[in-house]
């Protein structure tokens, strides 16, 4: 596909191939803890808070189908629990369970520590500079909040 595959890559092939790199991490680092990556993605977004099935459907980007499999999968793994929504008799909000909420916080770590290898050939001063231009990238374009920063997640 390349022209020159040892030579600089424009932003475009840039931009999709570190998300197949990040991907094969996340993919790698859930199968280590016996779950799939969706359902590791599931538990780092429940890590913040509870959140209803309509918000994690819009996080995810999931069809409600797939989002009630994937709950219901991890509900029946003990991870997470379906709770009342206090604002809403009709809804219900996601929780994790305690034993969800150690397997999260244990995938959470290792997965950012292996994204963080990626990086670690870079000068500090580039990855401010890669992580400022990836940052202006998803805030522009109004990516969810779906991973918490490594340093807030505590």
């Amino acid at each position: 596909m390349s022209k020159n595959a040892d030579g600089p890559i424009g932003t475009v092939a840039a931009l999709v191939r570190s998300t197949f790199l990040v991907n094969a991490v996340y993919v790698d680092s859930a199968r280590e803890y016996g779950i799939t990556q969706q359902q590791g993605q599931l538990l780092c977004v429940l890590m913040a808070q509870p959140y209803g099935m309509g918000e994690l459907g819009a996080m995810l980007g999931l069809a409600k189908s797939s989002l009630t499999g994937l709950v219901d999968r991890s509900e029946r793994n003990g991870l997470v629990r379906r709770q009342p929504d206090p604002d809403d008799s009709r809804a219900v909000r996601v929780a994790l369970t305690g034993r969800g909420a150690k397997l999260a916080e244990e995938f959470y770590t290792e997965t950012c520590r292996r994204i963080e290898d990626l990086t670690s050939g870079f000068a500090p001063a580039e990855r401010d500079m890669l992580a400022a231009l990836l940052g202006r990238v998803v805030t522009d374009n109004k990516v969810p909040a779906v991973f918490m920063e490594p340093d807030s997640a505590h």
